[in-house]
């Protein structure tokens, strides 16, 4: 039997890059991201949902559970960033980046959780938060420490299954469009960390894996 993938954030540079190489390994996959149609051929199944939207991460679970009977590996790739001095900051944009960094990965996580198979690994994105303790990232630099801590306190509590905060350096992805920095000339290719990724299962990881 084919092994199983569902890919949160398929859309993104990692997230399209870990279906691709999936694909071609011969695993049966799912994408959850907002804009599905763009995963035509890419994955067996795509399906909408915004991750800070309760029922829209109900539906898209529920859907697939309809196709497959279970998830072996379950992958939270979706992110946001703004670089915004606190005092400039909005509510809306400090929420957006909470949502996608930190809310997603909850309700993505709670509601997968029948999904998932007894082994099943699974893996957040998340980023070397302390190096990002800058001006302006108050908000992304927040909500990635939350997710450390909700995926240190989530591995105590799913003892059975393996679990990985993958946190990379630089990544040549679209993503980096949004900072005000310039691409260091050694930042890794989306289908480099997406080979580490698929690397870390295949080995049994779990804990954190700094790709730096």
């Amino acid at each position: 039997m084919n092994k199983t993938a569902m890919i949160w954030g398929a859309t993104g540079g990692i997230g399209r890059a870990i279906a691709a190489q999936l694909r071609q390994n011969g695993w049966t996959t799912v994408a959850v991201c907002r804009q599905p149609e763009q995963m035509e051929g890419l994955v067996d199944h795509a399906f909408a949902a915004d991750v800070s939207r309760e029922f829209e991460v109900q539906t898209a679970v529920r859907a697939t559970s309809l196709e497959l009977d279970q998830i072996d590996l379950w992958i939270y790739a979706v992110g946001d960033i703004e670089t915004t001095a606190v005092a400039d900051l909005d509510t809306a944009s400090w929420q957006r980046q909470l949502d996608a960094n930190l809310t997603g990965p909850f309700l993505a996580t709670k509601h997968s959780l029948p999904l998932l198979a007894a082994d099943a690994h699974l893996v957040y994105l998340g980023a070397v938060s302390e190096r990002l303790k800058l001006p302006k990232f108050a908000a992304y630099v927040a909500a990635k420490a939350g997710l450390e801590a909700f995926v240190a306190s989530l591995q105590k509590e799913l003892r059975g299954k393996k679990i990985t905060l993958v946190r990379p350096g630089a990544v040549a992805t679209p993503f980096w469009d949004k900072l005000p920095l310039r691409l260091p000339k050694d930042a890794a290719a989306p289908e480099k960390v997406a080979k580490r990724i698929l690397a870390a299962y295949d080995e049994g990881h779990s804990g954190q894996l700094d790709l730096v």
